[in-house]
This record gives C-alpha cells, structure tokens and sequence, in this order.
C-alpha cells in the first residue's frame, strides 16, 4: 500500500533525524572533558565524535537497539507509525534542549516516547523492565560520583607520582577494552564476541599453551593491560604534560566510542521490529544507518555541547578529566552488556561533577549548581513529557492518515 509506504519513509527519516540529534547531543559530552582540559579544540573534538561514535554504534549498538525495539511494552508489536511518533517526539525534544544548551537525555526522553506510543497501540507496561532500568538509572549518578571523586582524590594527591597512577588506571581500561563484545568479532557460536576471547580461542586451538578458556581470556586480557600500561609509561617518562594531554585525548576516544555504542540504539530501536518484518534486512544495516546520522550530527552541530558541558559545568584539568572518563566508561560498557537504555549526558556530567568537585582553587569555578539543577528538571520532564506527547501525536497521527 502506499500509505504503508509513506509511513515507512517518514519512520526513516525521523530515525535519520534522531541519530542526527544524538550525534550532536549526547555523543559530544565524552569529548568534553578533553576540550575542558585544554587538551583538544573544540572543532577536533567534533570530528572525531562524529568518525569514532558512529564506529562504536555499528560495533556495539546492537544489545540497547533491541531493548527498545522489543522490551518496554508488552503484547504489541511496533508500528512504522508508532515509531516515527516515537521518533518525532524525542528528536524534537532533545533538539529544544541542544538550542538552549541544555544536555537533555536521550535514553530518558525516548524510553518515555517509546512507553507512550506502545500504550498508545494498546501494549502494556514492562513493569519489571522498568524496574531494572529505573534502578540502573538512579544508580548512575551515586556510582559515577563517588568513583570519579576517588580517582580525583588520587589522581591530585602526593602520596604516588604520575609515572605510576596513570598507567595503572589506564591498564586497567586495557584491560576491559580487550573483553567487550563486538559485533565485528566472531565466535565459534556465531555470536559476537571480544578481542581476548577471540586471540585465547585461536591461540589455544594452536599453540595449546593457554589451557581452559577462561584462563586463557584472562592471559590475554592481561597482555593487552601490561602492552597498555608500558605506552603509557613511556608517554609518562618522556614529557609529563604531554603524555597526560595524549592519554586523556585516548580515553576520550574511548569512550566517545562507547557512547556510540550506547546511544545508536535510541535512534534505531523503534525501527527494530520495522526492518525485521516490513523491510526484511539485518539489524548490521539499520546500525549502519543510525551510525551515519550519528556522524553526520557529530560534525555539524556537537560543537555548541561540547562547550557547554566542557565549560559550563565544572571547570577540570587534565588529571580530574581522566578521572571522570574511568567511570563513564565502565559505567556504559555495563549498560551495554545488560541492553540497558542510557543517557551519555547523564553518565559524564556525573562523573565531571564528582571529579570537579576535588581540588577546586581560585582559578576553577567549581560545580555551577544552577546549571546541574536545571538539567536534573529538565530529565525528568523530558521522560514523563515524551511519554504524553508521543502517546498523543501517535493518536493524531493515526486518526489523520487512518492507519497504525
């Protein structure tokens, strides 16, 4: 039919729109700390949001996609209506807030437009999945604050020389790089799988040497932190101020690669059950298509976010910025591997005001309060507001083109 067509064209372009927005909007944040720190321009930074989050969604996207495409309501299946209401609703949201400078969160905004236009199909509510994710969420800020406070605290203390904190923590980051899953890595179960289990599996199948699998994951993981640990040692040994300015730029990579691991599924998941069923094409290219709107709205619009979280939330250096990438990293991988929705705004501005709030001087303007406070407002409203509105604009949609 063409009006099944027409809808499926508009479910497309407002999930290009959505990616766009959250390339510009909650992919920015991670680089911030580096820009904050004097250690990147705002333009570089821009650029490499937009080349290495749209690598990260392709590479890790797939687990949070599926999430919202199939988890938040019951009974139902996703219309391309339902989804371009979904869509529609949190890109135009996310994108009032990105205008006013205000970070507003993706996973938040559309959780809640996914809720409204599923109960707007008649679905019902996944009250345990809510549960787990709402508590995630809440944890997020206790968590991230805490940790990024102690690294801090370490981090500006005396009582260990750079030469040896950093390469520790950077090891340990090494160290979980070589176990997370992604989708370009085989395994002898046809499932995704890590860098460390891949070498272990292959190495062990040789050479015999590894012994049990498990064990083998944890040599190999270990190399990679001990290779790890020795750059950032030598970068260290050679000039002090560079080397913390090249690995705080490394671990912005890093977990900009995350976050697009983690925020592709929001543009992309309401298409989920759309590509299966009316488009018949893998879940590998609808990613590909959320990871170019990513890119796209990496280099056009993220400069103006990056600044205002880089600048206008907590003032860092180099060492309290490294502490707050640790968290947000960790953090995200551990949403990735349970499939949970997440907003990249929430988890580094959590971890920038943990890691702000040690060593504060006369030259560093702290926590803006007022700031945090709005955006804390404008989360929750972005949630329960989704919600109505998507459920609203589904209705009215529906009932002007006469289908769901």
């Amino acid at each position: 039919m063409p009006s099944a067509v027409g809808i499926v064209a508009v479910a497309l372009v407002t999930s290009l729109f959505m990616a766009f927005t959250v390339g510009a909007n909650s992919n920015s944040a991670p680089i911030a700390p580096a820009v904050g720190a004097n250690a990147l321009s705002t333009l570089k930074g821009a650029f490499l949001v937009g080349i290495v989050a749209a690598a990260g969604a392709v590479a890790q996207g797939g687990s949070i996609s599926e999430t919202i495409g199939h988890g938040l309501v019951t009974g139902v299946t996703i219309t391309p209506l339902a989804a371009a209401a979904t869509l529609l609703t949190a890109a135009t949201l996310i994108t009032i807030g990105n205008s006013y400078g205000y970070p507003i969160p993706s996973a938040f905004t559309v959780s809640g437009a996914a809720v409204g236009a599923g109960l707007a199909l008649g679905g019902g509510l996944a009250v345990g999945t809510y549960a787990q994710i709402l508590g995630f969420w809440f944890a997020i800020p206790f968590v991230e604050g805490v940790l990024a406070y102690a690294l801090a605290r370490v981090l500006l203390g005396d009582r260990a020389p750079d030469t040896v904190v950093i390469p520790l923590l950077v090891a340990g980051v090494g160290y979980a790089l070589a176990n997370v899953q992604l989708s370009f890595v085989p395994t002898p179960r046809g499932e995704q799988g890590s860098v460390a289990g891949y070498v272990s599996h292959h190495l062990g199948g040789v050479a015999g040497f590894l012994g049990a699998d498990e064990f083998g994951l944890v040599v190999v993981s270990l190399a990679v932190a001990l290779a790890v640990l020795a750059v950032t040692y030598w970068q260290l040994v050679e000039n002090v101020t560079t080397g913390i300015n090249r690995i705080l730029v490394a671990l912005a990579l890093v977990v900009v690669f995350t976050s697009g691991g983690t925020q592709v599924g929001l543009a992309t998941g309401p298409l989920e059950p759309v590509f299966s069923s009316a488009l018949g094409l893998p879940g590998a290219v609808l990613l590909a298509f959320g990871g170019f709107g990513i890119l796209l709205g990496g280099w056009v619009r993220s400069p103006r976010l990056i600044q205002a979280v880089a600048r206008e939330y907590a003032s860092l250096g180099p060492k309290r910025s490294i502490a707050a990438f640790i968290p947000a990293f960790l953090v995200a991988q551990t949403a990735i591997v349970l499939g949970f929705p997440i907003s990249f705004n929430k988890v580094m501005i959590s971890s920038i005001v943990g890691s702000g709030l040690v060593g504060r001087s006369s030259r560093s303007g702290g926590i803006s309060a007022r700031k945090t406070g709005y955006t804390v407002v404008a989360w929750v409203l972005s949630m329960v507001g989704g919600a109505a509105i998507s459920y609203a604009l589904y209705n009215v949609l529906a009932a002007v083109l006469g289908a769901g």
